[in-house]
């Protein structure tokens, strides 16, 4: 079965590049879709709410290359707001797998976003009461809620931040305040133009003490014209490299008050008589952007790489150029082996972060269900895999994405190839929700811990139970197919990562014992520490997707094709990282020459399926919304078609009557 995308073939039909490609497939792409899916009957509940979205006309994207700011944020909040009466109207529910598919299918150009945000803060940080309060009021749209965090000043260091809460016991209310232009909220979205509400996080001082950053609840527009409350300064911060669409905002507060019943209360309180009580850690307060963290991969990281890899490779097998053997025709550039060395792993990788998104997934819903229950035992490891994998999966889409659009040529470039707008908002998530390098440096220092405590015989949590392994000599493989086995591959990865880990515990350790202080100490180890946490990411990456292929149905050749892109990821990792594989004598150069003879070998293998493996993804052609990487392969004539609705093409030249004819006739008077 065809994805839906084929039926917005152009009337030239299927190109016949395309068409040799997919029947010449060695797994059912079907069967695949639905194991990506977790289920054939999920298949058709997603493909059921992509029909419904993609044939209703409030959701056509077909000129979004060509609007204004203006225009794509009208459109943006016309879709937000349809969308709530469609949700309604098709029975589907608000937290249920609908949601993520909906995302899916409307590539994130929608408004209001953060208003899930500001829903989900209040559900994990807020008291039964205050739940039973907001959230009806949320649900229903009676407020539009945002999320201020990040500050002109600061934004990941959440313990800076200068916006202050002052608790007032004679008026019960807490005074807020940006007391200095780096205090300004800056940047939550749905703020500029949109939102009512918003949580906002603040040092909060009671009696003269700081009891550290703390989340409120803050009204910050009229419900009845929408203009801004009594000491409350809101906008738009202006045009971003992408997210048009997006109204991200700024936020100045002058004793703006709010009652004490707004500070969110389910881990501590402040009592009428400012007594500050808690319950559990104060870094419960940071869960939401653990929460968000692990929410936005799928959507914001992985799936556009899947585009783009879709895109690229469907180009590439109907895009011709120059003759691998004179007197033939020119050849598809996917036959280069340079043009598979540029894409194959992009698309291995893809496939690698949809398990570990799998996997993140389940181990922040087992985690939550002990916090719900004010078990915080496992808040450590999951802010560390939340902050690693967030850095290490959107680092990797942002760089597969700019490698797709390159990989293209020429026509990757204009915007109508898709791939420019999934490159400028994937490197966006590089920055937002903690920016990447502090937030490994954050997974270090949990690694660091538990490297300490397991050289200590102290248990730690089973991620990290391998940093107590005991060092092996070296590796086993005498031929380049003994590559192709998951334990060999395995330990090279992990003695690479306890490795580093240990290097830089040694590191750390000496210069503390020398005399340096411990913070300057850290500093000078923060290279080291940010290659370490990478690597114990990598490693848990490959160790994962081993084990997922393992678990899958052998039939119809899946488990066979997913071996084989597992093992090309593990390889292309090696390969592209001699050094710290060789660094120890684990590996030797001799086993290098292996691994590349392997690596090589898979790159053909896996381009005869390359097609049908990005098939599998199941993008309609409205989701890619690409000339280049349609169903059907009609690039030349899509791209002709496209370019002709272009406003430029539609009205006449101001250019002309203004420059062009004077320039044109004072030159010709002069011949």
């Amino acid at each position: 079965m065809a994805p839906l995308g084929s039926r917005d073939a152009l009337p030239g039909g299927m190109n016949p590049d395309l068409a040799s490609e997919r029947l010449a497939a060695s797994f059912s792409v079907e069967l695949l879709t639905a194991s990506l899916d977790g289920g054939a009957e999920r298949t058709r509940g997603r493909r059921a709410i992509v029909e419904a979205i993609e044939s209703d006309p409030v959701f056509s994207q077909e000129n979004q290359y060509f609007q204004s700011q203006n225009e794509k944020y009208e459109a943006a909040v016309r879709r937000a707001v349809y969308l709530q009466k469609k949700i309604r109207a098709m029975g589907w529910t608000q937290n249920g797998p609908e949601v993520q598919d909906i995302c899916r299918c409307l590539s994130g150009d929608i408004a209001l976003v953060l208003h899930r945000v500001f829903m989900r803060s209040i559900s994990v940080l807020g008291s039964d009461k205050q739940i039973a309060k907001w959230i009806p009021l949320a649900t229903d749209y009676q407020i539009i809620g945002s999320y201020a965090q990040t500050e002109l000043g600061h934004g990941t260091y959440l313990q800076g931040l200068e916006t202050t809460a002052v608790f007032d016991t004679a008026t019960q209310e807490f005074i807020l305040n940006t007391p200095k232009i780096s205090a300004m909220k800056w940047w939550p979205g749905d703020m500029g133009r949109s939102a009512t509400h918003t949580v906002v996080f603040a040092q909060l001082y009671v009696h003269g003490k700081c009891y550290g950053v703390h989340p409120f609840i803050l009204q910050i527009r009229s419900l009845e014209d929408h203009s801004p409350r009594p000491g409350v300064t809101v906008g738009d911060i202006g045009p971003k490299m992408d997210f048009q669409h997006a109204d991200n905002g700024f936020l100045l507060l002058q004793n703006v008050r709010v009652p004490r019943e707004n500070m969110l209360s389910k881990f501590c309180e402040v009592q009428p008589d400012g007594t500050y009580v808690r319950w559990g850690s104060q870094k419960i307060n940071y869960f939401t952007m653990t929460s968000v963290r692990i929410s936005i991969l799928s959507d914001e990281a992985i799936v556009p790489l899947m585009k783009a890899c879709t895109i690229a490779i469907r180009y590439s097998a109907v895009r011709r150029q120059s003759k691998l053997k004179p007197g033939e025709q020119e050849a598809k550039i996917l036959d280069y082996q340079t043009q598979q060395q540029k894409l194959l792993p992009q698309l291995a990788t893809a496939y690698a972060f949809h398990f570990i998104n799998t996997y993140l997934h389940e181990l922040f819903n087992k985690g939550y269900q002990d916090i719900q229950a004010k078990n915080f035992d496992s808040l450590p490891e999951l802010h560390a895999f939340s902050s690693g994998f967030k850095a290490l999966i959107t680092q990797h889409c942002t760089s597969g994405v700019e490698i797709c659009l390159r990989a293209c040529g020429g026509h990757g470039y204009s915007l109508l190839s898709g791939l420019p707008s999934l490159y400028t908002r994937i490197i966006a998530s590089c920055i937002y929700e903690g920016e990447n390098t502090v937030l490994l440096l954050q997974t270090a220092r949990f690694l660091i811990k538990c490297f300490m405590a397991a050289s200590a015989g102290q248990r730690v949590p089973p991620s990290v139970t391998y940093l107590s392994s005991v060092k092996s000599g070296k590796c086993p493989a005498k031929d380049k197919s003994d590559f192709l086995r998951p334990e060999i591959y395995l330990k090279a990865y992990e003695q690479m990562a306890v490795r580093l880990v240990s290097s830089s515990a040694a590191k750390l350790q000496h210069l503390i014992q020398s005399g340096v202080d411990k913070h300057d100490a850290w500093n000078q180890c923060t290279v080291q520490l940010e290659k370490a946490a990478k690597a114990h990411c990598h490693y848990i990456t490959v160790k994962n997707f081993v084990e997922a292929v393992e678990n899958l149905d052998n039939k119809a050749g899946i488990q066979k094709i997913m071996k084989h892109l597992c093992d090309l990821f593990a390889l292309h990792g090696i390969f592209s990282n001699v050094g710290d594989f060789l660094y120890d004598g684990h590996l030797t150069a001799a086993h290098m020459d292996l691994v590349t003879a392997s690596y090589l070998d898979l790159l053909a293998v896996i381009r005869k399926d390359a097609v049908p493996l990005v098939d599998a993804f199941d993008f309609t052609d409205k989701s890619l919304s690409s000339a280049l990487g349609s169903y059907d392969g009609q690039v030349y004539q899509r791209l002709y078609e496209w370019a002709q609705k272009s406003p430029t093409n539609q009205q006449g030249n101001p250019a002309y009557d203004k420059y062009l004819k004077p320039l044109l006739q004072n030159t010709l008077s002069k011949l």
